[in-house]
């Protein structure tokens, strides 16, 4: 950027030359060709940035996807069950087999 700036400077100091030249030649030998190269190498990462978007998006959906059908389920089972009673809690534990008493004192 420092050359193409002194071919401005030349070019705007020139007898021949013109302010509006030397804006042309710091545009087009300068900016121009520098925006270029830094927006082939920014690919990289505009493409790391939308695959990660686009798995964020997914996860999202997946997430929804699992919320309604987990609504759904509750209110199936609400449904099912008499009102008063408890729809979704869990049961108590069974014991198997017979059960010991605890040794006398």
């Amino acid at each position: 950027m420092y050359v193409v700036l002194m071919m401005a400077a030349a070019e705007a100091m020139s007898p021949q030359g013109s302010l509006l030249g030397a804006g042309f030649t710091f545009v087009m030998y300068g900016v121009l060709p520098l925006s270029i190269v830094l927006y082939v190498m920014g690919t990289p990462a505009r493409r790391k940035a939308r695959r990660r978007a686009e798995e964020v998006q997914e996860v999202q959906e997946v997430q929804e996807v699992q919320e309604v059908q987990e609504a759904q389920e509750v209110q199936e089972a609400q449904e099912q069950h008499a009102p008063g009673q408890a729809a979704l809690e869990p049961a108590e534990p069974r014991l198997k087999g017979p059960t010991e008493a605890p040794p006398p004192p």
